[in-house]
């Protein structure tokens, strides 16, 4: 009979937090492959979950900052915790490090996002789940904040419920409390623990039938984690209408023809994307509730959009099927594919979340090259006002040239569907 991931967590979570001198709560699918990860691989940091943003010189407070932090941070387990491993098991122990808030100098010579970034690359393994970080390019010029995350403890939803919070925090100068009451405790379990309960059932027969026939013939090109020193970017029109719900299956097959183009190989290869949400009736809290899924690069771009939309439908029914699970299934149908991606894709609808307003000014929102990255080959779209594309590659492995011809495929494909 087949014993689901899931169960076999939940059995030695149990048995973990019964012996536990100190509360420890349960995680969810996603939160688990985070930690299992940066053990495995402690230097990668494509766990972390940053965001950049630009503010005028003099608008920032850190002190202020500090407090509108932790204030934010004590009422959210995910933030004031601490994610550990338990005798091999992966679990949130409550009470830990909340939140960092410093300045970071800018060597003679150096820059503001250089600074940012070589701070980010030194986040401890054991260290807070938020800090917000701080450089100034020179006296009076722009300071550059980096709000970055634990990616354990936060997916899109938790980012706009968090700058929501932040910037409320920050305009009130809230003080911050001693760490989050039994409510929010009680609240962080529940939405785990319905989380862990859509997992379940989500793992059954006919969804590992699904992902054998939809990934049984992958193989992969040998992806993983790796770190990039570029990033290409383009702004393209905002998408209207009826062609909105074709807008995300159209950037699949565009980041497929840029991994072909990479790989050089026609595939089949693993693109991965983020999905999913809080099960229904789940409270509000802060942390990863999203399932990475696995869409099979075809030999070549779609002729028209209609088959790829049918598959990714099929695939969205089956979405809340774990991803080890996912990659369990693929094996058992014949595939050698390891479960490392070979490309991964993000895609954020800008205008579900607030700015991040402090001191009366909005941020605005930038991207830095050089980010470790989660696959040699990342893609992130955002759709607000327009739709912006940034591609992200390991340097050591593809040349520049490389990038920029495969980045032209992409945008060729783009064109072609959206058109």
């Amino acid at each position: 009979m087949h014993a689901s991931i899931t169960a076999a967590y939940l059995a030695r979570y149990r048995s973990a937090a019964a012996e536990s001198p100190v509360e420890l709560l349960p995680l969810t699918g996603a939160q688990r492959r985070f930690l299992i990860t940066r053990r495995l691989a402690p230097q990668s940091r494509s766990d972390l979950a940053p965001l950049f943003f630009a503010f005028p010189g003099g608008t920032l407070d850190l002190d202020r900052l500090g407090r509108a932090a932790a204030a934010v941070a004590a009422g959210h387990p995910a933030l004031c915790g601490a994610f550990a491993t338990v005798r091999g098991t992966p679990v949130l122990r409550t009470g830990g490090p909340s939140v960092e808030v410093a300045r970071v100098a800018v060597a003679p010579g150096g820059s503001a996002e250089g600074a940012l970034r070589e701070a980010l690359l030194d986040w401890p393994l054991d260290g807070p789940a938020l800090r917000l970080l701080v450089a100034r390019q020179s006296e009076g010029g722009e300071e550059l904040l980096a709000l970055a995350l634990d990616h354990a403890a936060c997916d899109e939803q938790s980012i706009g419920a968090l700058l929501g919070e932040l910037g409320e925090a920050y305009r009130h100068d809230r003080a911050p409390e001693a760490a989050p009451g039994p409510q929010a405790v009680a609240a962080f379990r529940e939405a785990v623990e319905l989380q862990l309960a859509a997992e379940e059932a989500a793992a059954g027969p006919a969804a590992r039938a699904h992902w054998g026939r939809r990934l049984g013939a992958l193989t992969g090109a040998g992806g993983g984690a790796a770190k990039a020193a570029g990033l290409l970017t383009e702004r393209l029109p905002a998408v209207e209408g009826g062609a909105r719900s074709s807008l995300f299956p159209a950037l699949l097959d565009a980041v497929g023809a840029a991994a072909r183009r990479l790989h050089r190989t026609d595939g089949p290869l693993a693109l991965g994307y983020p999905w999913g949400g809080r099960p229904p009736g789940a409270p509000a809290v802060l942390g990863c509730f999203l399932n990475t899924l696995v869409h099979a690069v075809p030999p070549r771009p779609a002729a028209d959009l209609e088959a790829l939309c049918d598959d990714w439908w099929d695939d969205l029914d089956h979405a809340g099927t774990p991803f080890d699970e996912v990659v369990r299934a693929a094996r058992a149908a014949g595939s050698p594919w390891s479960g490392a991606l070979d490309a991964m894709l993000t895609f954020e609808d800008l205008q579900r979340r607030p700015p991040l307003v402090l001191g009366g000014v909005p941020g605005r929102e930038v991207h830095l090259s050089g980010r470790p990255l989660a696959a040699p080959l990342a893609v992130s779209a955002s759709h607000g006002e327009v739709l912006t594309v940034h591609l992200a590659w390991d340097s050591e492995r593809f040349p520049a040239a490389d990038a920029e011809a495969a980045f032209g495929d992409l945008l060729a494909v783009l064109r072609r569907h959206l058109a």
